[in-house]
């Protein structure tokens, strides 16, 4: 080939040669610059769309190298324009050397795009739609907006703020399509898209809030009722407990009836203020506060069950002291076992042995005339998570 141009370049009209040789060079630079624009398009688009992917730095060479060429094609050019209107010859070597130059970077190119086409060609697809993207979401948001206006169920809170969320993504999608960024519009029209369909659900979910609140304050209203009988027994269940126990047995309970109470009192002023928001059509406000006055309901459920628990759990204590002990032997014992299996008795032995000791001094301590059962207890509950931290960290021990 380079034999072919040095016959076109050395006519022996000066002219002739330089347009020639314009025009091979300009072949190549336009084809380069072709496929360096298809790519550059490509690369923008995954930048714009996929950053993490960092396409933009991998193709910052193979650019600079587009651009190299470029500029040694616009040189050369001048120099032409200058040979033509001067006369004069420039060597043929570097002609061949920009066109060279010229193919090495639309090569380079098309080695970067065919490395990456799959990528490439998806961010082009997923770039193109996005217009489409967001003109569809917008169409769905101000569809859902008007259903909204024509609602009967538009005061309710759920609604008012499934509202405010898809006005807010309105404005994030129009001010994105302002600035023409790409990936903000993507963004900005899935994240309307999402709201959208939050507004939606919490229309269709409307209907039926009445009804929902309706059986709520029955059901809690029901509760209220068994959370009173409930405290009934804690009087006398405490009553019982001073008496047949050891004052310590009972002396974190004494505010309980008390709490109990207090908690009750204000689960039904609550569903005082959830029968009022009903009757007023707020059915969302009404659950709301049926919803804490569930919660103080448990809170005065878990003290009053605190006493009569308690007074059940002593008494089977003081039945069959041993038998709440055995259990924790036999877990001390599993412990022991598994210290040996696992070859780590220098570690651990003297550590359940310690156990095994305050297993003895606690059984010692039920003496007297009422002995603290509780304090009984509560010292075999302590060494049986002791116990089970041990072994959970002798099981780790190979791993």
């Amino acid at each position: 080939m380079a034999g072919r141009r040095r016959g076109w370049f050395r006519t022996t009209r000066n002219t002739e040669w330089v347009q020639q040789a314009r025009q091979v060079l300009t072949t190549a630079f336009l084809d380069m610059d072709q496929r360096q624009s298809i790519a550059e398009a490509a690369v923008a688009a995954s930048a714009a769309l996929f950053p993490e992917r960092g396409m933009a730095a991998r193709w910052d060479p193979v650019r600079a190298r587009c651009y190299g060429a470029s500029g040694a094609y616009l040189a050369l050019n001048d120099r032409l324009d200058q040979a033509e209107r001067e006369g004069g010859t420039i060597p043929q070597p570097e002609i061949d050397g920009v066109i060279r130059g010229l193919a090495d970077a639309a090569r380079g190119v098309d080695e970067f795009y065919r490395g990456n086409q799959a990528h490439l060609e998806h961010a082009v697809a997923v770039y193109g739609s996005v217009p489409q993207l967001a003109a569809q979401a917008r169409a769905q948001a101000q569809q859902a907006r008007q259903a909204v206006e024509s609602s009967p169920y538009a005061g309710y809170p759920s609604i008012r703020q499934c509202a405010a969320a898809v006005d807010e993504a309105l404005l994030t999608l129009e001010a994105a399509a302002a600035g023409g960024a790409g990936g903000a519009m993507r963004e900005a029209a899935t994240r309307l898209e999402t709201v959208t369909r939050e507004l939606s659900s919490a229309l269709e979910a409307a209907p039926g809030k009445q009804h929902s609140a309706t059986t709520a304050l029955a059901s809690a209203a029901t509760r209220l009722e068994a959370a009173r009988n409930r405290l009934d027994r804690v009087p006398p269940a405490m009553s019982a407990l001073l008496r047949e126990f050891a004052a310590a047995s009972s002396n974190d309970l004494a505010n309980n009836e008390r709490q109990a109470r207090e908690a009750i009192a204000a689960a039904d002023a609550e569903l005082s203020r959830a029968r009022a928001a009903l009757a007023a059509n707020d059915p969302e406000d009404a659950l709301d506060l049926t919803t804490t006055a569930r919660a103080h309901l448990a809170t005065a459920e878990e003290r009053a069950e605190a006493v009569t628990d308690r007074l059940a759990l002593l008494r089977q204590v003081r039945e069959q002291p041993a038998e709440r002990a055995k259990a924790v032997r036999f877990k001390l014992r599993d412990a022991q076992m598994l210290a040996v299996n696992k070859g780590v008795v220098p570690q651990w032995g003297s550590v359940l042995d310690a156990q095994a000791e305050r297993l003895d001094r606690a059984a010692a301590g039920l003496t007297g005339r009422h002995p603290d059962y509780w304090a009984y207890v509560s010292e075999l509950d302590a060494i049986s998570a002791f116990v089970a931290g041990v072994v959970e960290r002798m099981r780790n021990t190979d791993r």
